[in-house]
């Protein structure tokens, strides 16, 4: 694959393995980079490669320590526009605080759209995100948004395993649009859970629109975060009598109590991919599959790099 020398990609700690998958795609090698920590805490990057007039890319994860790669992310940010690169592009697969994207009580932020007002004010000429978890963050950016989403790679493997008897079963009513989209993808028929929000980390399933009765279940979501959602509808379809039961989500962030919910509830596979780094204990847990969106980024920056469309990767071939 050629790719002029114009094109430079640099990795942050949020999720140095994917970018190294990114570059390994591209075929051309990660940039280097030094990051140092004063003995107060403070972060320093020294840029080791001339990218004077270059296109450069940041792969950085803003998953946790949320705080500590958000920041690291905007000093690479800086540094680069400093050395006078060309065009800065900040590949975000997962970003952190995009839940907050709303007021919905008094007396509260917006803290996705001030994440986003930092991005830009540090540097970047544009962002590539992956499942923004509401398509509208992208609004909250005055900079172009390339938006991917994970749904290609998770249908892809989920198509590959010519499940039987499919049912795609949205775990909530605010999931339905996604859950419609892999039911089209994946020839399935559809269902839906109502549920009913105890707090914000506890959310109780308590009844299913359609028949899951027989039914081999695969229940998609954009992050898996605490788990209590996808592990109750998980244990009311297999009370209504499903088969075996599938979970996939782009951001396998496993908050709080998800590892012990997970494996406690009738889940026969759960499948996320790449965009965080698994904790050794998400390892340890061994049910669960990482999937890759290394291609499909790596993609996506050449065309940014190349001028052409992106939009060609929104089809799943």
């Amino acid at each position: 694959m050629f790719l002029n020398d114009n094109l430079k990609i640099f990795s942050g700690s949020g999720n140095a393995e994917l970018a190294r998958a990114v570059c390994k795609y591209l075929e051309i090698p990660l940039g280097g980079a030094e990051v140092e920590r004063f003995a107060d805490g403070e972060k320093v990057i020294r840029v080791e490669d001339d990218v004077r007039g270059r296109d450069c890319f940041v792969v950085q994860s803003t998953c946790r320590p949320v705080d500590e790669h958000l920041v690291e992310l905007l000093i690479y940010l800086d540094c680069l526009r400093r050395a006078s690169a060309k065009r800065i592009t900040a590949v975000v697969p997962y970003f952190g605080y995009a839940r907050q994207d709303r007021k919905d009580e008094g007396r509260v932020p917006i803290t996705a759209k001030l994440v986003a007002n930092l991005i830009t004010t540090a540097g970047a000429d544009r962002v590539l995100a992956i499942d923004l978890h509401a398509a509208q963050v992208q609004g909250f950016f005055d900079i172009p948004v390339d938006h991917l989403s994970g749904e290609l790679v998770l249908s892809r493997y989920f198509r590959d395993k010519k499940i039987g008897n499919l049912t795609i079963v949205s775990p909530d009513v605010g999931n339905m649009k996604i859950a419609s989209r892999y039911a089209d993808r994946l020839g399935g028929e559809l269902a839906i859970v109502h549920k009913k929000r105890v707090s914000g980390t506890e959310a109780i399933a308590q009844e299913i629109i359609g028949d899951v009765k027989g039914r081999n279940i695969v229940m998609c979501d954009d992050i898996i975060a605490t788990a209590g959602t996808i592990c109750s509808a998980a244990k009311l379809v297999k009370d209504r009598g499903a088969e075996k039961i599938y979970i996939g989500a782009t951001h396998g962030v496993f908050a709080g109590q998800a590892l012990e919910r997970l494996k406690e509830a009738p889940i026969d596979e759960i499948v996320v991919t790449d965009t965080i780094p698994l904790t050794q204990e998400a390892r340890d847990c061994g049910d669960i599959k990482v999937l890759t969106v290394s291609s499909m980024l790596g993609e996506a920056i050449k065309r940014i790099h190349r001028n052409e469309s992106v939009s060609n990767l929104f089809t799943d071939h």
